[in-house]
């Protein structure tokens, strides 16, 4: 073991190096005229060395308190329902969910409360349906559930391709956002080395640090997260003397849409579809609830108690983030739009900033506080982002050691030694691959990851876990044969959908009408799982059956469950 470790730690290194300077050769071989470069937000740069300080002083000392398979992958068990509640609100709301539903709010006024309320709405689902359950019957993954009663190999292969394209697909989406947010902050630091400097810390983070190092950088995040948008909002209510009357009313004055901007109900695409804003509401809310790096989280806290107290606390923490997400979108209207500072040309359009489309909060934080505020939100962002990606790498590592090597390969017999290298060395990998992948997207139009990772959570994910749990009749052929459903028909319906095919490709009118297909798909894969298995008859479907009542029994009273590790 020793020696694996040696080789371990000499590989970890000659990796980053050598991403570093193929990054740097990258930069060199491209001839461009030497730019004037802005000057860098001190502010910004202190804040984050800050954080990064005190991250990488956790992880040291979740390193020495990290010695087994389950304090790797699940801290120990011995997170509180607070703690982890907390958690969960920082593996949850991604800079996506902060500039992205704000941006929406600019753009678009009530609108964009649809992806916020489709995203919170899962949160009960897996609050009465999932977590106590999640915590009794599995050990470090959501595969532990699917596979419970029925066969190893092809349930744990099917649900670890569904958890690797979700976690892989969502890596790239935050990793071009924190590259660009670094070369934001610190212009003299390139956007590929950006991305190298933000896939090393995360490889730092997961691999020494493990679920103990992840779940402190996510509460920290979180709680800094949470302090920012709320200091934003009351800053935009003092503005508006904490009048939502004058708010409205003055956003309404400004935004080019005028009153279209207080309805709640906006055509999606090109026209006015009831199917369209459906099926977006089912991938929002399935999806969430379907996502590994979530799931994940509930096998860390003590017991199913635990686990319903962390939902709960939760869901709080990411209602209030979205209440003040909207807030802070209106704010911008009122604060960002017009103003020359942060507009592009307001002789053509009051709403198109400087920077794209995700800047209103960004640009907000500046209007109501200057470059320190700014400086305080840009490195909240950016810690934003470290903590999702920690949370995905961890998730994408734990498919591929403990349900590929360890119950796939080695089918059980794998030494925890052995497993949680592998594991270790997944991260590496996965954390090399985010690295390259950013670097390939950097330029790349990166709307459509987000709806490839949700349907495929909502389409495989999710179903797959619900049947397993609450069904008798599920067999392992039908988990199998719905599970792929829902992987590849998601993938397929979305390349001939109207992102990929038509934005993406330019290949005309799109042979699937919907951006989203989980109206189309989560059907399809219930009738599938439910028609393989009630026409199994095989002795090994009758058996996995007969096996639901010792399921149940361990699922709602936690009998046999794992005990925690540490308190």
């Amino acid at each position: 073991m020793r020696t694996l470790k040696t080789a371990f730690l000499a590989t970890l290194a000659s990796a980053t190096l050598l991403i570093t300077r193929l990054a740097d050769a990258a930069d060199a071989a491209i001839p461009v005229a030497p730019p004037v470069e802005p000057p860098i937000n001190w502010h910004a740069v202190v804040m984050f060395t800050v954080f990064v300080a005190i991250t990488l002083i956790i992880t040291y000392w979740a390193a020495k308190r990290t010695k087994t398979a389950t304090d790797f992958y699940a801290a120990g068990r011995g997170i509180t329902g607070l703690q982890n509640g907390m958690a969960i609100a920082g593996d949850y709301m991604s800079a996506a969910s902060f500039l992205g539903i704000a941006a929406l709010v600019y753009m678009n006024g009530f609108y964009g409360l649809i992806f916020s309320v489709g995203w919170l709405v899962g949160w009960p689902i897996i609050l009465f349906l999932i977590a106590e359950r999640l915590r009794n019957l599995g050990k470090y993954t959501y595969a532990d559930v699917a596979s419970f009663r029925l066969q190893q190999g092809p349930v744990r292969t099917m649900a670890a391709i569904g958890s690797l394209i979700v976690v892989i697909w969502y890596l790239i989406g935050q990793a071009v956002g924190a590259g660009q947010l670094l070369h934001t902050l610190v212009p003299q630091i390139s956007y590929r080395q950006s991305i190298v400097i933000v896939g090393t810390l995360i490889i730092i983070y997961v691999t020494f640090g493990g679920m103990k190092a992840t779940t402190w950088v996510q509460i920290i995040k979180a709680g800094l997260l949470l302090g920012g948008a709320t200091l934003m909002a009351i800053g935009v209510m003092a503005h508006e003397g904490f009048s939502f009357e004058k708010l409205f009313s003055d956003a309404v004055a400004i935004h080019p849409k005028h009153m279209e901007i207080m309805k709640s109900v906006v055509p999606i695409g090109a026209k006015a579809n009831p199917i369209e804003s459906i099926s977006l509401g089912l991938t929002l809310m399935f999806g969430t609830a379907g996502l590994p790096h979530i799931l994940m989280r509930f096998f860390t806290v003590t017991d199913a108690k635990a686990a319903r107290k962390s939902v709960l606390y939760g869901t709080c923490f990411i209602g209030y983030f979205y209440i003040l997400t909207f807030i802070i979108g209106f704010g911008a209207i009122v604060l960002v739009a017009n103003n020359p500072e942060y507009v592009t040309d307001v002789t053509k359009s009051i709403l198109a900033l400087k920077g794209g489309g995700s800047m209103p909060a960004v640009y907000l934080s500046h209007a109501l506080g200057g470059d320190l505020f700014l400086g305080f939100i840009a490195a909240v962002a950016f810690a934003t982002i470290l903590a999702v990606v920690s949370g995905l790498t961890l998730a994408g590592a734990s498919a591929l050691s403990h349900d590929i090597y360890a119950n796939v390969i080695k089918k059980g017999k794998s030494t925890e030694a052995q497993e949680v290298l592998v594991s270790k060395l997944c991260v590496v990998g996965l954390g090399i691959l985010a690295v390259l992948l950013g670097i390939a997207f950097e330029k790349q139009n990166v709307a459509y990851i987000v709806a490839l990772t949700f349907s495929i959570a909502a389409c495989a994910n999710f179903p797959i876990l619900v049947l397993s749990v609450f069904w008798r009749g599920l067999t392992t052929r039908g988990a199998v044969l719905g599970g792929y459903t829902g992987i590849f028909g998601s993938i397929g319906l979305l390349i001939i959908g109207p992102t990929v095919w038509t934005k993406v490709l330019g290949n005309g009118p799109a042979i699937f009408p919907y951006d989203f297909p989980t109206f189309v798909v989560l059907p399809a894969v219930l009738i599938v799982a439910y028609l393989a298995s009630v026409t199994d008859h095989s002795e090994s479907g009758k058996k996995e059956r007969a096996a639901f009542d010792a399921q149940e029994v361990r699922s709602e009273t936690g009998l046999g469950a794992e005990a925690a590790a540490t308190h």
